[in-house]
């Protein structure tokens, strides 16, 4: 348990050598981000893409609909598909910042090692959560290190790089909650037809849509429909939606100076005072306040 320990506080020195200051720092090597935050934060909210995310020190709680992670040091939480989210970081100081390091994958990346490895598919129909938190195995936490060092040695990244990350993905497959992540990569899985109905409803956000439209994209009834994406999700479709408008409203809304009711037509709200009761009811401020109070915080 030691030398664990020891590995992990070897990968935080590197966080904090690479990063220095507060936020999401992109690095040399490709789809690798390294995270430092020295206070508690706001709650944010945002789409997490497919990613695997492993705690070094500090803690953060991820809520997904109404369920919660929350992960601490020795803990990796892993997205196996885009899904929106509130995340905070809850415990963190100048003396002991939350550190942690991000790797972003695709579905394609997930078949590539599936199909060169003897990993046993599991049970096609069963869909399972597309968010979990497992805790960090020695040849997993090996397979981060060797890759997260690569950028003391950038000239080696080009090769190495896609070889460690396919390690680390194989690991993951591996691990208790490794199907969770293969299903959305299965062709003919339910989850993965659950991942077709989400990358429409991602892209297509603002727009109406008929059940009955959603349900013909994933080639199953209406009821099944309801019940995968929920397994997937924690959500229903429509819940879905309004996380993915509620958040694209408040980023416009911060980003732009938009009028309220402009930004509320922009995300596919037809009513502004629907819009306003379900912004308040998310982000716990009417849009106004909720804008005001943020800048006031930023500046």
């Amino acid at each position: 348990m030691s030398e664990e320990i020891d590995k992990q506080h070897e990968i935080g020195k590197l966080i904090e050598r690479y990063t220095g200051q507060d936020g999401v720092h992109p690095t040399t090597i490709p789809s690798l981000f390294l995270i430092r935050e020295s206070i508690i934060t706001e709650p944010i909210s945002r789409v997490n893409e497919p990613s695997f995310c492993l705690i070094i020190q500090g803690e953060k709680e991820v809520w997904l609909g109404e369920e919660c992670f929350r992960y601490g040091p020795g803990n990796y939480i892993v997205a196996s598909v885009d899904l929106p989210v509130t995340g905070q970081v809850i415990k963190a100081s100048s003396d002991s910042p939350y550190l942690a390091l991000k790797l972003v994958f695709t579905s394609s990346e997930i078949l590539e090692v599936l199909s060169e490895t003897d990993i046993q598919s599991g049970q096609r129909k069963n869909v399972k959560r597309a968010m979990f938190i497992s805790e960090v195995e020695p040849f997993l936490l090996d397979a981060v290190i060797r890759l997260a060092c690569l950028l003391d040695n950038p000239k080696h990244i080009p090769i190495l790089a896609p070889l460690f990350k396919k390690e680390i993905l194989y690991w993951v497959l591996q691990g208790p909650n490794g199907e969770a992540l293969e299903q959305m990569a299965i062709e003919g899985s339910n989850a993965l037809q659950i991942r077709n109905v989400i990358e429409h409803i991602i892209h297509n956000y603002e727009k109406s849509f008929r059940i009955e439209d959603l349900s013909e994209i994933a080639n199953m009834s209406a009821a099944s429909l309801h019940r995968h994406f929920k397994e997937v999700t924690a959500m229903s479709p429509i819940q879905f939606q309004k996380q993915l408008r509620l958040q694209e409203a408040r980023r416009l809304l911060l980003a732009e100076s938009s009028d309220v009711s402009d930004v509320a037509f922009r995300v596919g709200y037809e009513s502004q005072s629907q819009f306003s009761r379900e912004y308040s009811r998310m982000f716990g401020f009417s849009p106004r306040a909720d804008i005001n109070r943020l800048r006031k915080n930023y500046v």
